[in-house]
């Protein structure tokens, strides 16, 4: 598959934030020369949290698989704000955000109507703001630190690398499902 030209605009946009956020170019050009190869055009992901794995995917066909980190209290399904966890069950790619605290990111449409019935009955806020996002654009810790610890609030984080192939090949609103 050939890159749309909004891909190409969007890679391009994205190099100048390596730059921005001090991220070296080098790791830019890389993304750069994988992005030319011909892919099949990703309909979903899903999230494997035991093996801390983002999978794009064509039909049953993986096209990319990329290490992850998770919340802070990564075992069980989110139940409320502040619980550190990652959701789990089906939600949706709604919204991109270059601009985020984050290198880029994606939000993930939690809570879904389940989510929402689970926390009122047991009369509690059911959180929000779930996203896919490189590092921090204020780093907190070593880098190696975020390689090797889940360290978010209960989002799906990845290298900044690997967050450029992901926002270039995952159509908008494409379907995620977060499994344990």
């Amino acid at each position: 598959m050939a890159f749309p030209q909004r891909a190409l605009g969007v890679l391009a946009l994205t190099c100048m934030a390596f730059a921005a956020h001090g991220d070296a170019l080098p790791q830019a050009q890389r993304v750069m020369l994988r992005s030319t190869e011909s892919l099949p055009p990703v309909d979903h992901l899903v999230v494997h949290k035991t093996e801390r794995r983002l999978v794009l995917m064509h039909g049953t066909t993986v096209v990319r698989s990329y290490k992850i980190a998770l919340g802070l209290n990564p075992e069980g399904q989110k139940e409320r704000a502040g619980d550190f966890r990652t959701p789990e069950g089906r939600y949706f790619l709604v919204r991109r955000n270059p601009r985020s605290d984050f290198f880029l990111s994606l939000q993930v449409s939690y809570p879904n109507e389940t989510d929402v019935k689970r926390a009122r009955r047991n009369h509690w806020d059911a959180g929000g703001s779930i996203m896919i996002h490189g590092l921090p654009n204020q780093l907190k810790h070593e880098p190696t630190y975020y390689e090797n610890h889940d360290w978010t609030d209960g989002c799906i984080a990845l290298s900044n690398a690997d967050m450029v192939e992901v926002w270039l090949l995952t159509p908008d609103n494409a379907p995620i499902d977060i499994l344990p």
